[in-house]
Parts: structure tokens; C-alpha cells; sequence
């Protein structure tokens, strides 16, 4: 009902990282899950500024689901049941309409473009390889204070 996106970080197997950081103290996890939250604020704000700036009128509606996940990586959530505008439609109804267009669907205003997305992927393609260094600068941080053990 939501679309849940896991942003992708550099620097080889997250996998293998996140089955290191079970090795260490749980406060070490609970230290990254905030320190990937705040990567997460920041990415969700930026989505739904955008979503807010884009010309279709769903993505503004859809733009105010855009939260940040509390977890290991980077996760924004968008979308949802939450009944949205005048027509109070839920938010899923509308989400993808509004980050890829419709060809059959006139309320969306603008032609799907394939894999080529109008708000969401974008910003999160922009801020890939900042967001990338900031986790792992991050996960370095944690595992230098907790992993002197």
C-alpha cells in the first residue's frame, strides 16, 4: 500500500556490515538506527519539497505521506492509506500516477515515461552519493566508539 524505499549505500555488502554491527552492543545498533534516521529526515524533506514544487497536483497531496523509518540504512515510506483531497482518495491511489504518469488516466496530467520518474527517484538519485558517504561516515563513528569493546 506504501512504497518503501531502502537507499543504497557504497562501500561493499551492507549485508555483510549490518551482520558485523550485530558483533557489537545493541547500543551500537540503537546509535546507527538514529544516525540513519537523521540521513532519512533529511532525504524525506527533500522528497517532499519536491513533491510540493512538482507540477502535477497529486504529487503536493502525496508529498505529505513522505516520512523517514527508523532502521539501520536510510528508508523513506510514501504513500499509504491516508484519504487525501477533495476526493479524499487514499494515498496509494495516487502515488504512482504522480511519480511516473499515466497514459490511461487523465487526473495525473502528465504521460507515463517508463522507469523515468517525475519527483521521487530523482531527488534520491541526487542525493545518493552524499547520503552514501554520510551512513557510512556514520557506521566508521559507531564502530569506532563501540568497538573498542
Amino acid at each position: 500500500m506504501k512504497l518503501s524505499v531502502n537507499i543504497e549505500v557504497d562501500g561493499g555488502d551492507v549485508r555483510d556490515v549490518l551482520r558485523a554491527f550485530n558483533q557489537l552492543p545493541k547500543d551500537a545498533n540503537a546509535e546507527l538506527r538514529v544516525q540513519s534516521q537523521k540521513l532519512s529526515e533529511l532525504l524525506a524533506a527533500k522528497i517532499a519539497a519536491a513533491g510540493h514544487a512538482d507540477a502535477a497536483p497529486q504529487s503536493s497531496l502525496v508529498a505529505t505521506t513522505t516520512k523517514a523509518k527508523k532502521d539501520r540504512v536510510p528508508v523513506i515510506d510514501t504513500g499509504g492509506t491516508r484519504r487525501l483531497g477533495r476526493d479524499r482518495a487514499p494515498a496509494y491511489k495516487l502515488l504512482y500516477g504522480s511519480v511516473f504518469g499515466s497514459n490511461s488516466y487523465r487526473q495525473f496530467h502528465r504521460p507515463h515515461r517508463g522507469t523515468n520518474a517525475y519527483w521521487i527517484f530523482p531527488q534520491i538519485e541526487e542525493n545518493q552519493a552524499m547520503i552514501s558517504r554520510a551512513w557510512n561516515q556514520a557506521a566508521d563513528d559507531v564502530v569506532a566508539k563501540w568497538g573498542r569493546g
